[in-house]
């Protein structure tokens, strides 16, 4: 396996540094595992429709678009509220 260098700001390695000092963890060793857990949009996708169509199945859920569009915006309204806090 060949190593990567990624240029970020001097601040965000440091950041990234402590989280992982914090875990136990190289800085090397957390990026690997980040990369490894982190979902693509793509990823995040596939799995979103998988679940809504595990839902229609289960119990006939399907909601429209419109009550879908309602649903993300109340999603969006509670985050907003949480972070806040």
């Amino acid at each position: 396996m060949s190593d990567a260098n990624v240029r970020i700001p001097e601040e965000a390695k440091d950041r990234l540094a402590a989280i992982a000092a914090a875990e136990g963890l190289s800085l090397r060793a957390y990026l690997a595992r980040l990369a490894e857990t982190m979902l693509t949009p793509a990823e995040r996708a596939e799995r979103a429709e998988k679940a809504l169509a595990a839902l229609k199945e289960w119990n006939g859920y399907a909601p429209t678009p419109s009550e879908q569009d309602d649903l993300d915006s109340e999603l969006d309204r509670r985050l907003a509220q949480a972070a806040s806090r």
